[in-house]
């Protein structure tokens, strides 16, 4: 179904009127795409749609986690946890403790991947980690740790690449078992993740488009991947505001591989692989 401008417009002020959430500086591009989704779905026209959110608080909200979900999956861009075992973590082995924020975690599969790389480098037990997301449900399924078997199993070989494999010696493998970090159990197309990785991080429901900083913290590496893109330019800036005043020095902010640091804020980082350095 065809979206015109003045339906994201008004879709922006209708939840906008009924509810904290404030969708004026997402991309027009990606409400345009997700808002087309919806109304497919639930077989609504744009009419409908604003009716059913004015008078619907519960439909509100769902359609506010339908809109702002995002895929994620363990070890994603494999070249980029290279980067992280082999350049960025290093960096920080001699601090007394690591402070670590995902904002944006969606169901956790990225949150896991971090300490299971921190575990293999040594540094867990001596790092906090810090989640936040917009969206109850799914932050619900990152606490919990538990995936579809199927879903997941191809991503087995991004665990094989960063964390068996070594992409600067092809001789050398670490022989690390699935099961040092979870359980997989085929019959029940589950992946459950080792009990003592879903007690590690403390996760907090956060609009990173509106909210101050979640924790009480100040970070050395902050993983906000694959979210800012479906921000405008002024919300951009006021994303990395926020990250800049709450990042010790020397820390690392490290974005999506389609992300980078434009304008105002570009002069404050030193970017060096994907990563940006403050400071």
């Amino acid at each position: 179904m065809e979206i015109e401008d003045q339906d994201i417009k008004a879709f922006v002020e209708t939840v906008r009127s009924r509810s904290d959430y404030d969708f004026s500086n997402y991309s027009d591009k990606s409400l345009k795409r997700r808002i087309s989704k919806i109304l497919l779905d639930n077989q609504l026209s744009p009419v409908n749609l604003m009716d059913r959110l004015a008078n619907d608080s519960e439909f509100l909200e769902q359609i506010v986690k339908d809109i702002t979900v995002n895929t994620t999956e363990l070890f994603r861009d494999p070249h980029i946890w290279h980067v992280l075992r082999y350049d960025i973590l290093p960096l920080f082995q001699d601090r007394f403790r690591i402070n670590i924020w995902h904002p944006g975690c969606s169901t956790g599969q990225e949150v896991f991947s971090m300490m299971i790389l921190l575990n293999e480098l040594g540094l867990l037990q001596k790092s906090r980690i810090y989640a936040s997301d917009i969206n109850e449900d799914v932050l619900g399924v990152a606490m919990e740790g538990v995936y579809k078997y199927r879903f997941n199993e191809g991503y087995l070989d991004n665990f094989d690449s960063v964390i068996r494999e070594n992409p600067h010696d092809s001789s050398s493998y670490f022989d690390v078992p699935y099961s040092r970090y979870f359980q997989i159990d085929k019959a029940r197309d589950k992946i459950r993740m080792n009990r003592e990785l879903c007690e590690k991080p403390v996760y907090k429901k956060h609009n990173l488009a509106g909210g101050p900083n979640p924790f009480d913290s100040v970070y050395d590496l902050i993983i906000c991947r694959n979210v800012i893109i479906y921000f405008n330019y002024e919300l951009q800036n006021k994303v990395f505001k926020l990250f800049l005043d709450n990042m010790s020095q020397g820390s690392c902010l490290l974005l999506g591989v389609h992300e980078t640091i434009l304008g105002p804020y570009s002069g404050y980082f030193d970017k060096k692989y994907q990563a940006y350095f403050k400071k």
